[in-house]
């Protein structure tokens, strides 16, 4: 489930939490993906448009928001859809939570497609 769903990105957290906390590493994916991700009820495409939407409303998770926006595109999210969660942000987050948000996904965009407009 998290290859699926984050890709490399996962991963990477497992591994930099490998030297300092390595039982961190298991509970923040047991829980989250052995647990919850694999509920019934939500799609894994509804699930990372939620999970966008809280880190992006939490204005202090940025890495964070940074590989959910990635494992939504991993799972079906489109670039718009991804934009358009941000901005609906600022109504209940406030304008710099989305605009960090954007920002966020203007990284990944570049990051993830080189060769267009972001």
């Amino acid at each position: 489930m998290l290859a699926e769903i984050d890709g490399e990105a996962g991963h990477k957290v497992i591994a930099a939490l490998q030297d300092i906390a390595p039982d961190f590493a298991d509970y923040v994916f047991e829980f989250p993906f052995g647990d919850i991700y694999s509920r019934p009820g939500l799609d894994l495409r509804a699930r990372e448009i939620a999970t966008i939407a809280a880190l992006t409303a939490m204005g202090t998770a940025t890495p964070q928001l940074k590989v959910h926006i990635e494992a939504g595109l991993n799972v079906g999210v489109s670039r718009e859809e991804v934009v358009e969660t941000i901005m609906q942000m600022a109504v209940y987050a406030g304008f710099p939570a989305a605009l960090n948000g954007l920002f966020a996904a203007r990284e990944v965009f570049a990051a993830r497609f080189p060769s267009s407009d972001g």
